[in-house]
């Protein structure tokens, strides 16, 4: 695990970051927060460009939780086959679903412990919710964030829920809001796992990383 970068090695970073994308943009089609919250759940151990194939006319169908509820689990596994494990998604969209109307009037909560109580949806969910459909400042920590998190020094920790608070902790409030979008496609794009793309990186005189690539 990488130490801790300095509070204006951090500012730097984030303020090159923002310069290069100032409003970085989530890659999970949605069209409210209810297509948002069941994208997000789809995508566990899946990508986003499978995802967006497989809801692209499954959220023609289904946008609200009464239409997907009227679909019904068959119908919602005939639109989700080819994403991993759909057979329990498809079962954890349709309950999910069947709260939201009964409990939240078919409306999406805004409040993290209300997401994290539906069925599969765990804080990370929670959080991307939060961030892209709310502008909440949520971290939501993936193999991504983690991995340009530690391999930086931006903010390091030794599981996904240290890195959460290291983000919080150490980057300043002004960059917080995109912080999650910035880290995860500079981890998606750049600093990927096997060969990170270094000559191509905005902070590679910033990071910590030893064995940058040629």
């Amino acid at each position: 695990m990488a130490k801790q970068l300095p509070y204006r090695t951090v500012r730097t970073a984030f303020e090159r970051f923002e310069t290069a994308e100032p409003e970085p943009r989530g890659e999970l089609s949605h069209t409210n927060a209810y297509t948002l919250l069941v994208a997000v759940a789809l995508s566990a151990q899946a990508t986003d460009a499978g995802v967006n194939r497989a809801t692209k006319e499954l959220f023609q169908v289904a946008d609200t939780p009464e239409r997907m509820l009227a679909l019904g689990e068959e119908g919602l596994v005939g639109h989700i086959k080819s994403i991993g494990l759909y057979r329990n998604k498809a079962k954890n969209v349709i309950k999910l679903s069947r709260i939201l109307v009964d409990e939240y009037g078919g409306e999406v909560p805004s409040s993290r412990a209300a997401l994290q109580s539906l069925p599969g949806v765990g804080r990370k969910t929670a959080n991307v919710v939060l961030n892209m459909w709310w502008g909440f400042p949520a971290q939501a920590v993936d193999t991504h964030i983690f991995r340009v998190a530690n391999r930086t020094g931006l903010a390091p920790g030794k599981d996904v829920a240290a890195v959460e608070r290291a983000i919080e902790d150490n980057v300043p409030v002004e960059f917080q809001r995109h912080a999650h979008h910035w880290l995860i496609l500079h981890g998606r794009y750049v600093c990927v796992a096997r060969k990170p793309k270094c000559p191509a990186c905005l902070i590679r005189d910033l990071c910590l990383f030893e064995d940058k690539t040629a």
